[in-house]
C-alpha cells in the first residue's frame, strides 16, 4: 500500500496515524495547532472524520437514539456527534494546510456524500471506522475509488470481518477494541496475528488504550500501521481527550514504535566489531620450549581473540611445540607438531 508516496509494508517504520477526530472541539484553529503537533510528534499522516450531524443520525431521543453507558452515557447521539463533527466547509482548508505543514491529510468518511467531498479534494486514501465495518454499500463505495482503503475491525465478528475484505478489494485491517478507553487487558493482540496469518502482511492497529504501550507490543507483532488519537491537552475536556496522547507522549510513541521496528530488522551488528577482539582463543600461558608437550598447564583459552577457537583445545594438547614459545603467544597450527 502507497499513501501520498509513503510506502506502507514491513520494509518500513510503521505508518503513524494522528487521529484528531473531536479533539478540535469545534475550532478550525485548533484543528490546525493539531496538524501542526502531528507534524512535530513525527506522524506519519493526520486525519479526521468526514461526517456532519444530520450525515450520521437523526435529532430524535426515542430508544436507542440516547447513549445508555461508557464515557457519553445519557448524551443523545445527535448531540454528540454535533459536538464532534468537523464540518464539511472546513475539509479543503485544512487540507492546505496540512500541505503547507508538510504532512498527508486524509480522513474517515461515514457515507457516500464524505466520499464524494474529498473526492473533490484528491484525499490520497480513506478510514471506515469499527462502527461502519458492516455498512458494506459504503465500503464498496470507498473502494470504487481505488484509493488505499484502511478499515478497523473492532467489533466484527470474522464473518463481518471477511465480509468488509471482500467488498473492500483487499483494504488494509486494522485491529482494533472499540472501547473507549480500551484497557490492555482486553486488548488481544493475538487477533493482529491472526489478521496478519489470514489477510496479508499488511495490518494494523487502531488503538484506544490510555498508554504507548500496546502500540509498540503492536509494532513487535508486525503491525505497519498505528492509528492513535492525538489532542493538545487532555485539560480541554473534548469528547475523546481522555484517551488521546497529548503531543509530547505522541512523540514518544512513534520514536518507541519505530525503534521496535528497527531491532526487528536483519542486521551483522557492525557495533559487535571492536568487540570482537575480546572473544577467547587459545593462548601460550607459560614459555614452552621447542620440543615441548603442549598442555593444559602451559596452554589455555583466554582472551582477545587471534589464537586458535577454543574448541581445538583437545586436538592440540599432547602435541609438541616446534619453536620456542613465549608466554602470550597465540597458538597457530603452524607453530605446534
Amino acid at each position: 500500500m502507497n499513501i501520498a508516496g509513503q510506502e506502507i509494508s514491513s520494509k518500513y517504520p510503521p505508518f503513524i496515524i494522528a487521529e484528531a477526530s473531536a479533539n478540535h472541539l469545534g475550532n478550525l484553529e485548533k484543528a490546525f495547532k493539531l496538524i501542526i503537533a502531528a507534524k512535530w510528534a513525527g506522524a506519519s499522516a493526520i486525519k479526521f472524520q468526514a461526517y456532519e450531524t444530520d450525515t450520521i443520525t437523526i435529532d430524535h431521543d426515542g430508544p436507542g437514539f440516547v447513549l445508555e453507558d461508557g464515557p457519553w452515557k445519557g448524551k443523545k447521539l445527535y448531540d454528540l456527534y454535533r459536538e464532534a463533527q468537523t464540518p464539511f466547509a472546513w475539509f479543503p482548508k485544512l487540507f492546505e494546510q496540512a500541505e503547507k505543514a508538510g504532512i498527508t491529510a486524509f480522513a474517515s468518511v461515514f457515507d457516500k456524500s464524505s466520499v464524494d467531498l474529498l473526492e473533490g479534494l484528491e484525499c490520497p486514501a480513506y478510514k471506515i471506522a469499527s462502527f461502519e465495518i458492516t455498512d458494506l454499500p459504503l465500503i464498496e463505495y470507498a473502494a470504487k475509488t481505488g484509493k488505499p482503503l484502511i478499515i478497523s475491525t473492532g467489533m466484527a465478528s470474522n464473518e463481518e470481518i471477511e465480509d468488509a475484505y471482500e467488498t473492500g478489494r483487499n483494504p488494509v485491517l486494522l485491529h482494533c477494541i472499540s472501547g473507549y478507553p480500551a484497557l490492555p487487558e482486553e486488548t488481544n493482540l493475538e487477533n493482529l496475528v491472526w489478521l496478519r496469518d489470514r489477510y496479508g502482511p499488511i495490518v494494523g492497529l487502531s488503538d484506544h488504550t490510555l498508554g504507548i504501550e500496546i502500540p509498540i507490543a503492536a509494532t513487535a507483532l508486525g503491525a505497519c500501521i498505528i492509528e492513535k488519537h492525538l489532542t493538545l491537552a487532555r485539560s480541554d475536556d473534548g469528547p475523546d481527550a481522555n484517551f488521546s496522547l497529548e503531543p509530547n507522549e505522541f512523540k514518544a510513541m512513534v520514536e518507541a514504535t519505530r525503534m521496535v521496528w528497527a531491532a526487528l530488522q536483519p542486521s551483522n551488528a557492525p557495533s559487535e566489531n571492536p568487540q570482537r577482539q575480546a572473544r577467547r582463543s587459545l593462548y601460550v600461558v607459560q614459555d614452552i620450549k621447542t620440543g615441548e608437550v603442549l598442555t593444559s598447564e602451559n596452554v589455555r583459552s583466554i582472551r582477545p581473540a587471534y589464537g586458535l577457537p577454543p574448541k581445538m583445545l583437545p586436538e592440540v594438547l599432547g602435541k609438541k611445540a616446534k619453536i620456542d614459545l613465549s608466554r602470550g603467544t597465540p597458538l597457530s597450527i603452524e607453530i605446534v607438531e
